[in-house]
């Protein structure tokens, strides 16, 4: 992903992290809650199978858009 697309994306996991912030269910392996910043990251990174500056940028809207569902499906 070019570095324009890269800073972008990441200021939306930003926000993203910050609306789902304690509305992530409770895991045992995060006693003192779930980090939502890394959620969105680490989803991202496993469903594209990169980090998301390594997503080619024609894959850009499909990211934003996945972004939209996890908010919309904190888990």
């Amino acid at each position: 992903m070019n570095k324009e697309n890269a800073s972008k994306l990441w200021q939306i996991i930003l926000e993203a992290g910050d609306y789902l912030d304690g509305q992530l269910p409770e895991h045992p392996n995060h006693p003192k809650g779930r980090n939502p910043y890394a959620h969105v990251a680490i989803c991202i990174k496993n469903k594209f199978n990169s980090s998301y500056k390594d997503i080619p940028d024609e894959k850009y809207y499909e990211v934003l858009k996945y972004i939209e569902f996890l908010k919309k499906n904190p888990s």
